[in-house]
Parts: structure tokens; C-alpha cells; sequence
């Protein structure tokens, strides 16, 4: 199978974009997204980078700025590895609303990454897992604005840091899931991949219990059968707003389909569920209510509105 996809993978990346979009391409691609699924050895990693989705910062920024409670907003970011995503989704909402009270959750399966992101120090003379390009999405002018230089260190600024808690656990439990308590917005992105496609179901159903009625979940970097089947089965609404733009907002993850099994999927609306399929962000919103516009939700069982 090695040989195989090697062979494949040398004529696929020599044919035109305009040859490997065709219906026909398409469709033997996501048969050899589905060998790689089968051969890769899967473990989690910890490469992660800042600003890696503005797309999906954008929409999560729109939510912060529609919000009209006067209860923290209560924001729980998944698999946060050394803490790039999390200080970037911190910090975005710091950005928009400076007056709303932040409570952020930032949890990871791993101590040393943990104690890595709890500090907010990051070299830059060397990886701490994410490799020479962990600021690459990130302009002089936000370097500035985010970071403190500290030698041939920076270090995350405290206003950023404000409100934010970090916690060393498994979201594969869900007694761990169920002490973090109701959040509005949860983060959980890029690390169900890596998991077994049975593990990574039950994970995600599991991860959409901590969401408020009609909060909202942000998934990506999952197998999108996956997602597809738990949110239909449960009734997610996709939001549409941006909808394109994110699936579209990680170069990283596009350009590994299909011989990578975390390879993104190219975005195909001749598929008649593309919007359900395609979507990143969920409002959870319960089976007998009515889904309202993103970022003005009903108020839920714990009085919080976004």
C-alpha cells in the first residue's frame, strides 16, 4: 500500500488544480484519503500556530461583539497543545469587546505543553514543538500588539492572559468534561483527528454536551463523515456566516488531502449536504427550539445570552 500511494501521491502532485477539482479526481482522492486513514500511524502532536484560522477568529469575534449579557463569557479551548489557539482566541476577543468579562478553559492531555502555554513564554530560537514557523500567520504590527519581547524570548501580555485557566486532562472523559461546567463557545480544534474513528465520535459527542443551548461549537480537523453524522443525528445548526472562508482558512490542513489521514477535504457544493458537511462552527441548539441568528440566542437555562 506504501508503493501504492507513493505512486499516487507523485502523479497527483504534478496534474493542474484545474484536472484534480473534476468530479472523477474528487472522488478517487477521497478513496486515497480513505487508504491513508487506514495506513497512517495516528498520534497526537503538538504542532500548532497563532492566528492559524483568522476566518474562524473573524465569526468568533462577530459572536463576542453581538454579545449583549452582562455574565462572563464563558469559552473553553480543547486540545490547546503549548497555547497558540488559545491566546489567539483570547486575545481576539480581548481585541473586539475589552469591556466583557473573559472566563477562557484552556485544556490539554499534555503537562509538558500545558506548562508551556500557562507561561505564555515562547523562544524563538527554538520549536517547543511547533517547529520555526509557530509565529509565520502573524504580522510585525500584531507581534507588537500580542507579545512582549524578553531576550530571545516574547512573552504573551497579561491583558491577554486575563481570566484565562488551564487545566491538564483527557476530553475523552466525560466526568472531566462535565467539571469544566457550561460553556458558550467551545474550541475544539485539530486534535480529533488523530484519534480512531469510533474514539473521536464519541469524543465529539461527548465535547458538544459542554456547550450552552444555543452556544456554539467550533470543530474542525476531524474525519467529516464524522462530524456530519453526530451533527445531523443531533441537530446541530451549522452557522453559514463565513462558512466558506474557514473551511477554506487553514492551508495546512488543504494541502495534505488526500495522502495525509488529517488532509482537509476540498469544499464541493455539488454535494447536496455541502453546507451541513462543510461547516465548522455549530449553534447547539436543543431538538425542540427554533435556531436564532448567530451571536443572538435565546437566553438559556443558565441566563447567559450571547
Amino acid at each position: 500500500m506504501g508503493a501504492f500511494m507513493e505512486l499516487n501521491r507523485t502523479i497527483w502532485n504534478q496534474l493542474p488544480a484545474s484536472s484534480t477539482a473534476l468530479a472523477p479526481m474528487r472522488s478517487y482522492g477521497a478513496f486515497l484519503h480513505s487508504l491513508a486513514r487506514i495506513q497512517s500511524v495516528r498520534g497526537q502532536l503538538f504542532h500548532t500556530f497563532f492566528l492559524r484560522n483568522r476566518s474562524a477568529l473573524e465569526l468568533i469575534r462577530r459572536l463576542a461583539e453581538r454579545s449583549t449579557s452582562t455574565d462572563p463569557l464563558r469559552v473553553a479551548v480543547l486540545g490547546c497543545s503549548t497555547g497558540p489557539e488559545a491566546y489567539s482566541v483570547g486575545w481576539t476577543i480581548r481585541s473586539a469587546r475589552p469591556d466583557l468579562k473573559l472566563v477562557l478553559y484552556a485544556v490539554d492531555i499534555s503537562r509538558p505543553a500545558l506548562e508551556i502555554a500557562e507561561s505564555g513564554v515562547y523562544s524563538l530560537a527554538t520549536s517547543q514543538f511547533a517547529g520555526s514557523n509557530m509565529f509565520d500567520d502573524v504580522t510585525q504590527a500584531e507581534m507588537e500588539e500580542m507579545f512582549d519581547r524578553k531576550g530571545e524570548a516574547i512573552a504573551v501580555k497579561s491583558w491577554i492572559k486575563e481570566g484565562m485557566k488551564w487545566y491538564l486532562g483527557d476530553v475523552r472523559q466525560l466526568e472531566f468534561l462535565s467539571a469544566l461546567g457550561p460553556q458558550d463557545i467551545v474550541v475544539a480544534n485539530n486534535f480529533l483527528c488523530h484519534m480512531s474513528a469510533s474514539v473521536a465520535e464519541q469524543c465529539l459527542r461527548n465535547i458538544a454536551r459542554l456547550v450552552t443551548p444555543h452556544g456554539y461549537l467550533f470543530v474542525s480537523g476531524i474525519d467529516l463523515n464524522i462530524r456530519t453524522k453526530v451533527a445531523k443525528e443531533l441537530g446541530w445548526v451549522p452557522v453559514q456566516e463565513l462558512l466558506e472562508q474557514i473551511h477554506e482558512g487553514d492551508p495546512r490542513m488543504r494541502s495534505s488531502w488526500p495522502f495525509h489521514y488529517a488532509g482537509l477535504e476540498p469544499l464541493n457544493k455539488r454535494r447536496g449536504d455541502w453546507r451541513l458537511r462543510y461547516a465548522a462552527a455549530f449553534q447547539i441548539v436543543p431538538i425542540t427550539d427554533e435556531p436564532e441568528r448567530p451571536g443572538l440566542a435565546k437566553r438559556n437555562v443558565s441566563g447567559r445570552r450571547l
